[in-house]
């Protein structure tokens, strides 16, 4: 019998790439709408600047993540 390797069916599948990961990403993009679309005299009103700084910060830590594989990446030897 020949020997194939099947290193790609072991690797496990991350979970904003399962279809609960896709639904949650979904949920919370339509949540984040309506919220936003209810409470936009606020955002937009005295306080919009801050609202926008604050997204922006979460936004900018969620991309910066991105590059190394999250929080505690260090050695693991």
């Amino acid at each position: 019998m020949t020997e194939h390797n099947h290193n790609h069916d072991n690797q496990k599948k991350g979970f904003w790439n399962s279809r609960t990961g896709v639904f949650l990403l979904i949920a919370l993009g339509i949540g984040a709408f309506l919220l936003a679309f209810e409470h936009r005299v606020h955002i937009f009103g005295g306080n919009g600047f801050l609202a926008l700084l604050l997204l922006g910060c979460v936004v900018m830590h969620l991309f910066m993540h991105g590059g190394h594989g999250g929080h505690g990446g260090g050695d693991k030897s």
